[in-house]
């Protein structure tokens, strides 16, 4: 039905534009209209519905613009042949053979475009259209020759006729349009009759692709709590059909599963939230799906779906919370400084930045004995000692511990405070703990010459729990080899047990143990250094053998040698020593000796010498006789 309506309508619509301007002409568009339906028509018999709607928003456009578009160009002047169909009008059928000759007289193609719809198959070949010059007086004597673009294999052409037909099914999303070339040339000389005419077969784009989401599926994000109208992501379909013609690649976007909570712009496809106050807390992910529909969403259309997982980010919207309100912990007297005694831990539902929390102790009677630091990788606040714990001094303290979070966000600040307090207990128990001294180090002192068995000093512990255990006393043997001091068990007097030399050894250090009776794990230690003090004990020595010589013609005064001598011994004022000759040289007439007045040993040098001076007063071989004076 459609195809003789176009056909009647365009028929009349010829024969009006052929009667305005007189002359002669071929209506080809006449011939495609009429040809393509009647040809679809004749090879699928009745035409589906959706084939007849798709026929229909084809041919609509193609009949509006020939009717406003033909008579302009058919008023063209008439020196431009142009050529009737066969059966055309009777009206028309009798113009002057005057009329036709000089019409002849100029290149007579009438052709610019055909069009062919894509996927158009059928049981026979699709005729597209015919070609016809006005050289031709319907002889057989004009051969029609087509080349180019598919010519001999997806178009064919009767060389008889002029009509062209479409040996296959075309896809215009494969190739869009084929530039030909036709010529008429004569059957017998294959002479040109006219010069070669170029024109364009356009595939006309049917509705047969669906849009896509080539980008499929989507991944987005958006924080929680956002405003109503908050942009989350845009999504993007394609459609293979031709975008300029019809509404085939005009697409419509819709969310079919996603609400209430995002909405979708039909055109942009920007996707939004369409709910205030989502909360990451109740509900983390969505699943929206996504559908783009062509034909600008009417009935009829394809469509295709795409689907976006939206994630909620957080925000710091939730302060942290402690599990419980009091804490209770013990810890041994004993504990060592810096270990943990125990872990507080205030939950936060948020994640990441906005759940990490600060840890302070900001009341209580142990705020200078404990401190409370946060571990980065559970957020638990770790409670540590600062200073040791004495159970018999304190036995128990009690703290109150914030948790605050680090990151504050403003736009929930109203909703604070983001902090949160409790209380800790800690008790302190009693640990057998070793003996303590009295000192942490002694030093004793001891002349050298001090008897066997004497008391040189003593030492004292006591065990400070509250059992107050006795205490035995030992020196350890690893510091005295020699064993030359001894201690009493009972009170730590310590005794000489060989006699000292200062000038062998000055300094004995040893250690004493102290040990708890009831409990031999419980033991201390402690460093005792014993100074040895010198007594004159050392007669002076010469520091070393002398061999003085005199020339026979010395001078009585000369200085022959000089002599000095050395002692083991320390004293605190430093060494004075007295020179003198042998006994059985003090009366000898010819030398003397004397002390160095000008040189004294200074009391820094443990051992020291006086220098004396001999001089010879006399000399029996002086040969003047005269003594130096």
């Amino acid at each position: 039905m459609l195809g003789s309506l176009t056909t009647a309508f365009i028929e009349q619509e010829s024969l009006m534009i052929g009667k305005l301007n007189g002359s002669c002409f071929y209506n080809l568009q006449y011939f495609y209209l009429d040809c393509a339906v009647n040809t679809w028509r004749s090879s699928c018999g009745t035409m589906p519905e959706r084939l007849t709607e798709m026929l229909m928003d084809t041919w609509t456009p193609l009949i509006i613009l020939w009717i406003t578009v033909l008579p302009s160009i058919y008023m063209a002047p008439m020196n431009q042949s142009q050529v009737l169909p066969s059966g055309f009008s009777t009206g028309l059928k009798r113009l002057t053979e005057e009329q036709r000759v000089l019409n002849r007289s100029k290149r007579g193609w009438v052709w610019n475009q055909m069009f062919v719809l894509e996927e158009f198959s059928g049981p026979e070949p699709i005729l597209v259209g015919r070609l016809h010059t006005d050289l031709d007086p319907g002889s057989s004597k004009i051969k029609y020759i087509l080349s180019g673009d598919g010519a001999g294999t997806i178009f064919v052409i009767n060389d008889k006729t002029g009509d062209i037909h479409a040996m296959k099914r075309l896809d215009r999303e494969e190739k869009a349009e084929y530039t030909l070339t036709a010529q008429a040339v004569d059957r017998d000389t294959n002479q040109p009759l006219e010069p070669p005419s170029e024109f364009i077969i356009k595939v006309q784009d049917i509705n047969d692709n669906a849009p896509e989401f080539v980008d499929g599926p989507y991944h987005a994000t958006v924080p929680e709590m956002s405003v109503v109208g908050t942009f989350v992501t845009k999504v993007t379909a394609t459609d293979a059909d031709d975008p300029v013609y019809g509404n085939s690649a005009k697409l419509v976007y819709s969310i079919l599963e996603g609400q209430p909570y995002f909405s979708i712009e039909p055109h942009t496809a920007i996707i939004k939230t369409a709910l205030p106050n989502m909360d990451r807390e109740a509900k983390e992910e969505y699943f929206v799906v996504i559908q783009a529909k062509d034909m600008g969403g009417h009935m009829g259309g394809l469509s295709g779906t795409t689907t976006v997982t939206i994630t909620l980010t957080d925000v710091n919207d939730n302060p942290p919370k402690f599990a419980q309100s009091l804490y209770h912990f013990s810890v041994m007297e004993d504990v060592a400084l810096g270990e943990p005694i125990g872990r507080v831990k205030a939950n936060d539902l948020d994640i990441g930045e906005n759940a990490k929390s600060s840890y302070d102790i900001i009341e209580g009677d142990g705020m200078d004995i404990f401190e409370i630091t946060t571990d980065a990788q559970t957020q638990d606040g770790i409670i540590r000692v600062r200073k040791p714990l004495d159970f018999e001094t304190k036995k128990s303290y009690s703290l109150k511990v914030e948790a605050a979070n680090i990151y504050i966000d403003p736009r929930f600040i109203s909703g604070g405070p983001f902090k949160d307090t409790a209380t800790v207990k800690i008790v302190v128990d009693d640990a057998d703990e070793p003996p303590v001294f009295s000192s942490p180090t002694y030093l004793l002192e001891v002349h050298e010459n001090a008897a066997i068995n004497s008391v040189i000093g003593q030492v004292a512990a006591h065990d400070p729990d509250v059992s107050s255990s006795p205490i035995r006393f030992s020196i350890d043997r690893h510091t005295d080899l020699e064993r030359q001091f001894n201690i009493n068990a009972e009170d730590g007097k310590i005794t000489l047990a060989t006699p000292l030399d200062r000038e062998t050894n000055m300094w004995h250090n040893i250690t004493i143990v102290a040990t708890e009776t009831r409990n031999h794990s419980q033991v201390s230690r402690v460093p005792v250094a014993i100074k040895v003090l010198d007594v004159n004990d050392n007669a002076p020595e010469f520091a070393s053998e002398h061999e003085a010589f005199l020339c026979e013609n010395g001078k009585a005064g000369q200085v022959i040698q000089i002599v000095s001598a050395i002692d083991k011994d320390d004293p605190k004022n430093g060494h004075y020593f007295l020179y003198s000759l042998l006994p059985e040289m003090v009366n000898n007439p010819n030398f003397t000796i004397k002390k160095n007045e000008g040189c004294r040993t200074p009391d820094r040098f443990p051992l020291s010498s006086a220098l004396s001076q001999m001089r010879s007063i006399k000399s029996s071989f002086d040969w003047t006789g005269q003594p130096d004076e």
